[in-house]
């Protein structure tokens, strides 16, 4: 039956048939037209392409309205700077954010294409790592979802940060090529195209008085940033945000003399430079090349989004006067901090104003997110290297810090060691600029991302700063997009949750807490178990087809999933799995718990640490899953390329979130948000934002284990000797001996004794000290399992519990407090 005779047969078909009928023409017309196939002949690709077209048709037309509304109502507008935007596959979130999904499905499905294998062809965007990425995504999801106009700026990289593989347990890094085939998403705006250089010269130039006037940099290299747009789309279409991401493109393609002239690749050079800028994320910093790309790219995209945001502003108003009352320019941690010396280099050199009124404006327009307290994260840059590619901003950074140390000077309420904390320049040893002191200085608000988190910034990396500025930190502690990671990942439990307590929390996620009252409940325990099962089956598919690997879908699935770094603690959950071992072997006699350690995460390419953990992990997989004698009570599985499509797989199969992290160290952390909501117990420091979970689900629906940020800092402070602590361990000791010795290494017998040695040397992420404490917290989980009753109370009262970590109510916190917006 054709479209025509369904058409006629169906003549009394509801409006919502019609729908679908519009949208299967559609979808052939689009076909057709757009991606040049007849449906005969069409690959699921074709068909990909031809229905996100249809559907970004409607996207468009709400978007140009969400656009003209903005400037008609001249609302102050948001322009949140990030490195990163971990957007993952957009197909269903526009779908489901506008309400198509369902008529898209059926619409499909009349010519025999199953959505479900179509969205799977869609590449992941390799925008971004780990949880800063994740977040700013949710955050431009959740502006759009509660009416803020608002603008992500960002890198759009060819590569992203690499596409992870296993090679013998190895980690290898190998191109990331989701822009391979295009991007239907995306639209290129050649009219926003920005100069952006680099190095060169600064002149002044004075009046016939012999008064300044001016400066003005020449700099040596130039580029041009073109803008590509993609939709950002709110809950229900209410209105759709732009992700802005800069493309570099050489001023000059070709050097048409050198290639004339024979040198064919040197004609080239130009392109070749213009094509780094905007190829990896992250390249690796422990070279000086290195270095230098990275510093140009955080320069590149945050001096095209700065020159964007005044154009945008001048186009509307009369001068930069009125920005702080029209823009709150966020700065998503610290690599976008160049943009404060960029502001003031415009508003200076270009516009004319005096440094006090730069000064001023940009003060008032510029708030900072903190991500971390590792210092190596805040960032600074060797003051040649700086001066070098950037020398105007050089002197403007040289003046933020005398108008700043004068200002502290004059106060003499700071010695000289505390005004030597506070300085824009790091004095001792290497002179370098002080990244996380720029943008604290500059910015009106600054936020930290969980309680904890605030209150060790105050404490630590900012100390004498907020001595000078005692009101500027705040917290706001992260929050996840529910629409991404509940409805959209787990449809499952979202059927099952309407059908208990309706459809309210779709709009108001903190209607959850009305599951609350069914945690207890048999019959629903029963289903909500079964959702549980049936995404677990999912995840062990998924795991047999891609790495061969046979899994038992009934035993506990224990899941850590994040970058790997020592202060997240891959290794001490390694560690108790050879422990673990080492026990079911020794005592088959007792009633093991059935259980499966999940693994993923990419390590940096420069950081050894991490790679060599990952390499441990794959080890210690290999033997263990190999040995007839643990009768198939223990697996370990590394899931090589974890990305945001893989998450979202993982987590609503996930029994256990592992959350682990040395306490003080975890600004945050949003991934044990997801696994919460998705019905996972944490097991988990309180470290980030674990301590609010804890208050929120309650503290004995959550498994807390380990030293407090306090306490880590008293050991390390007091002289903390991991050795003792390690022999008066059995298990500990037993299981590091192992490793050291090579039993999971025969081919390497010392891979892994530096690693050990570190552990009883100094061990400064704590992992001998928390060790027993963790093996304890994990005995009393196989405790919980066992009574599956309470198991599963405990789980549906996390998902019930948690839906105060919607970023909606993050974004909402933002709008009211920092950036003076209205949010619906």
């Amino acid at each position: 039956m054709n479209l025509t005779e369904t058409s006629h047969h169906n003549t009394h078909a509801s409006a919502k048939q019609v729908d679908v009928l519009k949208l299967a023409a559609e979808i052939i017309e689009s076909l057709k037209y757009r991606v040049g196939k007849e449906p005969s002949v069409a690959t699921r690709h074709d068909w990909l392409a031809a229905s996100i077209k249809v559907v970004r048709d409607r996207v468009v037309d709400r978007w140009i309205e969400s656009t003209r509304r903005a400037y008609e109502q001249a609302d102050k507008r948001v322009y949140y700077l990030s490195m990163e935007f971990l957007i993952g596959r957009l197909m269903r979130d526009a779908f489901s954010n506008l309400g198509l999904m369902d008529a898209m499905r059926e619409a499909l499905g009349i010519h025999g294409v199953d959505i479900d294998l179509i969205a799977a062809l869609e590449p992941d965007a390799a925008l971004g790592n780990g949880g800063l990425g994740r977040l700013a995504a949710c955050f431009m999801e959740s502006m759009a979802s509660v009416d803020i106009p608002a603008h992500g700026y960002g890198i759009r990289y060819v590569h992203g940060l690499f596409r992870q593989e296993f090679h013998d347990g190895w980690q290898v890094e190998l191109p990331e090529t989701w822009l391979e085939h295009g991007n239907p998403w995306e639209f290129e705006r050649r009219e926003g195209a920005y100069e952006v250089g680099f190095g060169g010269s600064v002149t002044s130039l004075t009046s016939k008085d012999g008064r300044l006037e001016r400066h003005v940099w020449k700099p040596q290299e130039r580029f041009l940033a073109v803008a590509f747009d993609t939709p950002v789309v709110g809950w229900r279409g209410k209105r759709v945000n732009t992700l802005r991401l800069w493309s570099a493109m050489p001023v000059d393609p070709i050097l048409l003399d050198a290639f004339n002239a024979g040198d064919h690749i040197g004609a080239l050079r130009e392109s070749n430079k213009a094509e780094a800028l905007t190829r990896v994320l992250y390249p690796a910093d422990s070279h000086q090349a290195g270095q230098e790309l990275r510093l140009k790219q955080e320069f590149f995209f945050s001096a095209a989004s700065i020159q964007d945001i005044v154009r945008r502003h001048l186009s509307q108003f009369p001068d930069l006067l009125s920005l702080p009352e029209k823009a709150a320019i966020h700065l998503n941690d610290t690599h976008p901090a160049i943009a404060v010396a960029e502001l003031m280099r415009l508003l200076m050199d270009v516009h004319g104003h005096d440094f006090d009124v730069a000064w001023d404006i940009t003060c008032r327009t510029f708030a900072y997110t903190n991500h971390t307290l590792l210092p190596e994260a805040l960032e600074s840059w060797p003051v040649p290297l700086f001066e070098r590619l950037l020398p105007r901003h050089m002197q403007i950074i040289y003046a933020i810090n005398a108008e700043v140390l004068l200002k502290v000077r004059s106060s003499g309420d700071f010695d000289e060691e505390q005004l030597r904390a506070i300085s824009l320049i790091q004095e001792d040893g290497e002179r370098r600029v002080r990244m996380g002191n720029l943008a604290f200085v500059a910015a009106f608000s600054v936020n930290g991302v969980s309680a904890l988190h605030t209150d060790l910034m105050k404490e630590t990396v900012f100390s004498e700063l907020h001595r000078l500025y005692p009101t500027r930190i705040n917290n706001k502690t992260n929050g996840i997009t529910p629409r991404r990671w509940l409805m959209q990942c787990n449809p499952g439990l979202t059927s099952l949750i309407r059908e208990a307590i309706g459809d309210k929390f779709l709009d108001d996620i903190d209607a959850l807490k009305d599951l609350d009252a069914h945690a207890a409940d048999t019959a629903f325990q029963e289903r909500f178990a079964a959702v549980k099962r049936a995404n677990k089956e999912k995840l062990v598919g998924v795991v047999a087809d891609r790495m061969g690997l046979k899994l038992d879908p009934s035993a506990l699935f224990d899941t850590q999933i994040k970058r790997i770094h020592e202060y997240k603690r891959q290794l001490l959950n390694i560690i108790e799995a050879v422990a673990l071992y080492d026990q079911i072997r020794s005592h088959p006699e007792k009633d093991w718990l059935p259980r499966v350690k999940f693994f993923g995460g990419k390590a940096a390419p420069s950081y050894h640490n991490a790679k060599l953990i990952i390499k441990l992990a794959n080890d210690v997989a290999r033997v263990i899953n190999s040995d007839p004698a643990v009768r198939g009570l223990l697996k370990v599985v590394f899931v090589p390329n974890y990305n945001v499509s893989m998450a979202e797989i993982m987590i609503p199969a996930a029994d256990l979130s592992e959350q682990i992290s040395t306490a003080g160290l975890e600004a945050s952390g949003t991934g044990n948000m997801k696994f919460a909501l998705n019905g996972a117990l944490t097991i988990g420091t309180l470290d980030g934002a674990n301590v609010e979970i804890r208050e929120c689900v309650g503290e004995e629906n959550i498994v807390i284990f380990g030293l407090t940020a306090q306490e880590v800092a008293e050991r390390r402070d007091n002289g903390y000797d991991p050795r003792e602590i390690i022999e008066a361990s059995p298990e500990l000791k037993q299981a590091l001996d192992a490793i050291s010795s090579g039993v999971f290494s025969p081919d390497d017998p010392d891979r892994y004794r530096e690693l050990i040695g570190g552990l009883y040397d100094h061990d400064w992420f704590m992992v001998a000290a928390d060790f027993d404490a963790y093996a304890a917290a994990q005995r009393h989980v196989d405790t919980l399992w066992r009574d599956s009753p309470r198991w599963l109370e405990m789980a549906v009262r996390n998902t019930a519990r948690v839906g105060w970590f919607s970023s909606d109510r993050t974004i909402r916190q933002y709008a009211t407090e920092i950036w003076k917006v209205p949010a619906a």
